[in-house]
């Protein structure tokens, strides 16, 4: 299959180089794209790679009809409709620790510029004068540094910031307590108090909803009189006015922007006129080493999600583990066996599905929610129209149908690395299980109340039938006559002469009429074919 990718943005070539060595690739370099040349165009690609310059909007989204993976070579995905790649099944990946060295270092040449008033310096003496006594700076010795929000780049300011002798505290509620110890910093109970107690406050945190507007005139207030404030995250985070109206009223020493509500800045920004405010036009970044390595970051990931379906770097994906190979038997295990499920009491009647549940062992325990999206996928293909129904938009799908999706407790699991999915339809549920062992390939070991061992592949045959002579033989024969190859069969009985289970796995897709004939034996009470998707 050859997949094609438009790169824009000015990707980095050794980026680029990842993605063209793959012969299944065909890749198209642009520049960056007016909007409605990119409304033209992409509907020819099944992945983009960009920066910040292009706008992924719901247009462009809904306009790419072939568009699984969309590649943002960096940290921010402000730039890009979110909510519309979720429904549509479109991965979104970015490069989360490509730059963090360079926004980090970024920082610190900023902040001390801004006391030792490097770039007022550096202009007077390209004007030709000496103004030596007109730039007395201040020292970041003894200073409390407070960082709003601890993740990759929060977490490298304050390591180095260690070597220039600075008190550090700082605010995350999303990071555990022994993160905060481990960094070497102290962990505000609140941001106000952070802000109460700090003398330079810098935020690292993603621009949304709860960020949105966070250091407000109200949180500016409780800083210490000839603060500095920091903005290398996103722009919107400081509110504007608020900003400006504190360096107005002399109450900071000034502040350090990389970046902008809007972008770019607009010749007769009010920030212009401020001295006490260094300003950057987004250079966080802007280093050689950080473009080229999210470029790779990036690429490589794009590259893993179009060949293997690895979405272990999607943004809007449940979370999982970090070894995406280690869990993906346990994944096809439990899309298998929702498919199991569902084929089966699609047959008996029961076709509007109500609830998808899954069960897991100790070891897939990180992964569940994972393995419940694989499983309501595995519920609901062949159900919903469309072929973009994935991990990523599943949960967005089983929302609209009312399909309840659930995890429940496994501690009574019966293998580590056991898996199992309840399907409720019609007021019926049916349990498919089975184990995802990590040295040998999955397999069904459970359907109902019949314990069966099978590998879940190509097209699987259930069969209930009495469990009387011959009628093995029968179906064997009959599967023969039709050109069925059988690669496994297994028959399970709960008790001597009553009800019996047969599992048949075979290769391709036996023709519609097989079934009829199946059901047409006497001994079979009910025959359900079942053809299992990637």
């Amino acid at each position: 299959m050859t997949y094609r990718l438009l790169v824009t943005d000015e990707i980095d070539p050794e980026g680029v180089e990842l993605l063209r060595a793959v012969p299944e690739f065909q890749i198209d370099v642009v520049p960056t794209l007016p909007v409605p040349e990119l409304l033209l165009r992409i509907g020819d690609y099944d992945a983009i790679v960009g920066r910040s310059a292009t706008k992924i909007s719901e247009a462009v989204l809904r306009n790419g009809k072939r568009l699984r993976v969309v590649g943002r070579a960096g940290v921010g995905i402000d730039n890009i409709a979110m909510d519309v790649a979720t429904e549509l099944g479109i991965a979104v990946i970015n490069a989360p620790g490509g730059n963090t060295v360079a926004v980090a270092e970024l920082f610190f040449g900023a902040v001390i510029g801004l006391l030792r008033h490097i770039p007022q310096a550096d202009h007077s003496m390209h004007e030709g004068r000496w103004d030596r006594t007109a730039f007395m700076g201040s020292e970041l010795r003894g200073r409390t540094l407070g960082i709003v929000g601890l993740g990759r780049i929060g977490t490298a300011v304050a390591l180095r910031a260690r070597a220039f002798g600075i008190t550090l505290i700082a605010y995350d509620p999303y990071i555990a307590t022994e993160r905060f110890a481990a960094v070497g910093v102290t962990q505000a109970t609140s941001l106000d108090a952070l802000l109460s107690a700090s003398d330079i406050v810098t935020v690292h945190t993603p621009l949304n909803d709860e960020t949105r507007g966070l250091i407000d005139a109200a949180a500016l207030a409780k800083l210490r009189p000839g603060a500095i404030v920091c903005n290398l995250a996103r722009g919107g985070i400081v509110d504007d006015a608020a900003l400006r109206a504190a360096c107005e009223a002399g109450r900071l020493f000034g502040a350090v922007l990389d970046v902008y509500t809007s972008e770019p800045l607009t010749g007769d920004h009010p920030y212009r006129a401020r001295n006490e405010m260094l300003l950057m036009p987004h250079l966080g970044a802007s280093t050689v080493e950080a473009q080229r390595d999210v470029a790779i970051d990036v690429c490589a990931a794009v590259r893993a999600a179009l060949l293997d379906g690895e979405l272990s770097r999607s943004v809007n994906i449940a979370a999982g583990p970090d070894d995406w190979s280690a869990v993906r038997p346990a994944l096809d295990l439990a899309r298998h066996a929702a498919a199991v499920a569902r084929a089966r009491l699609s047959d008996a009647g029961h076709r509007a599905i109500q609830s998808v549940t899954v069960k897991v062992g100790p070891d897939l325990a990180p992964a569940a929610g994972l393995l419940l999206a694989a499983a309501a996928a595995g519920a609901l293909e062949g159900i919903v129209a469309g072929d973009r129904l994935n991990f990523i938009n599943v949960r967005n799908v089983a929302a609209a149908r009312g399909v309840e999706l659930a995890i429940t407790e496994g501690g009574d699991a019966p293998h580590p690395r056991a898996v199992e999915v309840r399907v409720s339809a019609g007021g019926t549920e049916l349990r498919v299980g089975g184990v995802a062992a990590a040295d040998a390939p999955p397999r069904l070991t459970r359907i109902g109340a019949f314990h069966v061992d099978v590998a879940p592949r190509g097209t699987l045959i259930v069969i209930g039938n009495a469990d009387v002579p011959g009628v093995v033989g029968r179906v064997g024969t009959l599967l023969g006559d039709a050109g069925v190859n059988i690669a496994e069969y297994h028959q399970a009985r709960l008790a001597a002469g009553g009800e019996a289970l047969a599992v048949i796995s075979v290769d391709g897709i036996p023709d519609p009429d097989v079934r009829v004939r199946l059901l047409a034996i006497p001994e079979v009470q009910w025959a359900t074919i079942v053809h299992l998707q990637g």
